[in-house]
């Protein structure tokens, strides 16, 4: 399982990178100014964030009582990539209706827009992450390997 520095590590990567290429493209493609997009960006990311730490720690327990490991496969990932972006849709949907004065309708269809960019990008993000930095073996499983 990740230890808490790597999750920590993991939720500030993922929201500074991903602030990077949706503040630019977010503005251009609605016709809103930067700065609107930068506020909710920054906000998004930060309950992204917090979100993200909660969930993640939250799949990884539900992952390693289930099937007794947190290693994650295509399926996996695509079923955590879904109920992230589903909860994560709860949480924001009112504040962008609210900030932008639109209708809930409408921050929805706009929501859509933002989860597609998130859907992509999460998953391309987590499985270089993983790459990049893979969750260690636990003990058991090293020895068992060692001794086959």
């Amino acid at each position: 399982m990740r230890t808490f520095r790597d999750r920590i590590r993991h939720a500030v990567l993922f929201e500074v990178i991903a602030l990077a290429f949706f503040i630019p493209a977010g503005a251009y493609v609605f016709g809103l100014p930067a700065a609107k997009l930068g506020v909710i960006g920054v906000v998004s990311a930060t309950v992204a964030t917090l979100w993200n730490f909660v969930y993640n720690l939250g799949f990884d327990h539900a992952m390693q009582r289930l099937v007794g490991h947190t290693r994650k496969t295509l399926g996996h990932r695509v079923v955590h990539v879904a109920l992230f972006e589903i909860g994560l849709l709860v949480l924001l949907l009112p504040m962008i209706a609210w900030y932008l004065g639109i209708s809930l309708l409408q921050a929805f269809l706009m929501d859509l827009a933002f989860v597609v960019f998130y859907v992509v990008y999460a998953f391309a993000f987590n499985l270089a992450y993983d790459r990049v930095f893979p969750v260690p073996m636990p003990p058991a499983m090293r020895t068992a390997r060692a001794a086959a």
